[in-house]
């Protein structure tokens, strides 16, 4: 240690290798910063997490029939099949598939109408297969959609995995709120256009009912009383049909209730050759009823055929009518596509409404110039989850700073070799990107600084400050009990403490190696090892330059 001894007392012996030594340490810590804006280091909530199975979502237009849902479906599955990775598939036609940890947020539960159904796929064990369910998705989703969206104009098929961490309706949620459902619904399509032309938002769907025309069956009360039937005919008859009914009971001795019977037409039968008024009233010429004289009388001569708008499903949040454009990420992070859509909301919009911020982060507010209605964007979903958690986290980073700052006060009594020890803790941020933006070059999938990235960091911030505190208080014992100059005293107290410091460091690294190569908590491996890679450097070099500079420490050699 008698080399690195002399190597710190001359950079402190030349006022000039101090500035060298400073203006490096500021250099790194501003091009390390600047790598998460320019996009070289990429942040994110959480990477993506290869599963056992993942889920297709088929939102086919809300006019459509359960065979065209079916039909979008068989064509997914049969895609689906030519993987032999895939073991095997559940499709739930009409209906959503049985409750899992996304299924619960994602409203799985409440679908209950032919144009949707959902697709369970469960894949062979995550450790005896090399291509993880991410990337599988991600290869398999610009072929579904290809192939299988043209076969009903107007369909949205969604690629939904196992999250990482908490569950959200989608990565992207843009929530439009409103008062008349009309406006709401013309900004969502609209919305929906400018996410669609961004190319990292995938399987973009607006959650609202499509707007289409349907034909009601109302009753004529005058025919039907001419006719010699009742209105009750008429209407179990409609219902027997096409819906089905219990008709009558069986008894059995092996049940202790009675059993009801179910009859309904069947499905071939009761099946419109397409969907237009004639072929409807011809279905309803083949039902016949008998009136009191025992004529039949064909149902589409006492009923009425009305064609009128379908009224749509409302949807509100905190007492608001509001309706959600959703969009996912593929193997990208939100934060960037967000602020791409939303400037392009605000550019293209412009024209048809006064565009202004609101309070809240990034969320907008919108003003129709002709009808003076307001609506609120408000940004939802995982983006909104990373902004929450990285807030959070900076929160809890900068309470501790402080604490830390306060404690070194009270021990040293002196605010300049606090902030000394403080700037040490903060500096390992450093390592923390640069070693993400390395690790990002030597995996074959883009590497996120993410929540655990941060969690890694702040934890640095004790070993760090232990760092400083090691070097300025045998500095301060050479000086005060041996006699040593300042100059000699930091360079002595450099070498002696580098052993310790360096071996500490090594268990860290060998510590946290374990946790970098996992999908979810890689972050927080590749943070402990950079991080106390760039606090011994900082530590060893820069700390002793601050220390020498430092007018505190001369008055500990006078004293």
């Amino acid at each position: 240690m008698k080399r690195f001894e002399t190597f710190i007392f001359n950079i402190l012996g030349s006022s000039a290798k101090q500035w060298l030594v400073i203006g490096l340490t500021l250099a790194a810590l501003a091009g390390s910063v600047m790598m998460l804006p320019t996009k070289i280091v990429l942040a994110k909530m959480l990477p993506g997490k290869s599963a056992n199975t993942f889920t297709v979502y088929v939102h086919a237009p809300t006019d459509s029939s359960i065979e065209e849902t079916r039909r979008v479906s068989e064509c997914i599955v049969t895609l689906l099949q030519k993987e032999s990775e895939i073991t095997d598939m559940e499709i739930y036609l009409g209906q959503g598939s049985p409750l899992d940890y996304a299924g619960m947020v994602k409203g799985s539960g409440f679908k209950s109408s032919e144009n949707e159904a959902e697709i369970v796929v469960n894949l062979t064990d995550k450790h005896e297969r090399e291509e993880p369910s991410f990337m599988m998705v991600h290869r398999l989703r610009p072929v579904i959609k290809a192939n299988c969206e043209q076969l009903k104009e107007g369909t949205v098929i969604e690629m939904v995995e196992q999250p990482a961490g908490p569950p959200t309706l989608a990565a992207v949620v843009a929530e439009i709120y409103g008062k008349e459902y009309d406006g709401i619904y013309r900004l969502s399509q609209k919305v929906a256009e400018i996410f669609k032309k961004n190319p990292d938002l995938v399987d973009v769907n607006v959650m609202a009912d499509d707007p289409y025309k349907k034909f009601e069956l109302v009753p004529n009360s005058d025919k039907i009383a001419r006719s010699g039937l009742s209105v009750e005919q008429v209407n179990k008859i409609l219902y027997l049909a096409f819906e089905g009914m219990v008709v009558a009971p069986k008894n059995s001795k092996n049940y202790p209730d009675q059993i009801g019977l179910f009859v309904r037409l069947s499905d071939k039968t009761r099946r419109l050759a397409n969907s237009d008024r004639n072929a409807l009233e011809a279905k309803l010429a083949s039902l016949k009823l008998m009136n009191k004289k025992g004529m039949l009388v064909p149902i589409n001569e006492v009923v009425d055929v009305v064609q009128v708008d379908a009224s749509p499903t409302l949807m509100q949040k905190n007492l608001r009518r509001m309706i959600n454009v959703t969009a996912e990420t593929d193997l990208v992070s939100q934060v960037y596509p967000l602020l791409d859509v939303r400037e392009k909301i605000m550019n293209e919009l412009a024209d048809e409404y006064e565009i202004t911020t609101t309070d809240y982060l990034f969320n907008l507010q919108l003003k129709d110039k002709k009808s003076g209605e307001v609506f609120d964007l408000k940004w939802d979903g995982e983006m909104k989850v990373t902004l929450d958690t990285f807030r959070d986290l900076g929160a809890a980073f900068i309470a501790a700073l402080i604490l830390i700052f306060l404690l070194l006060v009270v021990y040293y009594k002196n605010f300049t070799i606090s902030g000394i020890v403080l700037a040490g803790s903060f500096l390992s941020i450093i390592g923390v990107i640069v070693g993400h933006w390395v690790a990002d070059l030597v995996t074959e999938h883009t590497f996120f600084l993410t929540a655990t990235s941060l969690i890694g960091f702040i934890a640095l911030m004790g070993i760090s400050s232990r760092n400083s505190l090691l070097l300025i208080d045998f500095a301060k014992a050479l000086m005060v009990e041996k006699g040593f100059d300042k100059q000699h005293a930091i360079a002595v107290a450099s070498a002696t403490r580098a052993k310790p410091i360096m071996l500490t460091a090594i268990a860290i690294i060998l510590g946290s190696a374990l946790l970098a190569s996992d999908p979810i908590f890689g972050g927080l491996g590749v943070a402990l090892i950079s991080g106390t890679v760039a606090a011994v450097i900082v530590s060893l070099i820069f700390i002793p330059v601050l220390m020498y500079r430092a007018k505190a420490m001369d008055k500990i050699a006078e004293e």
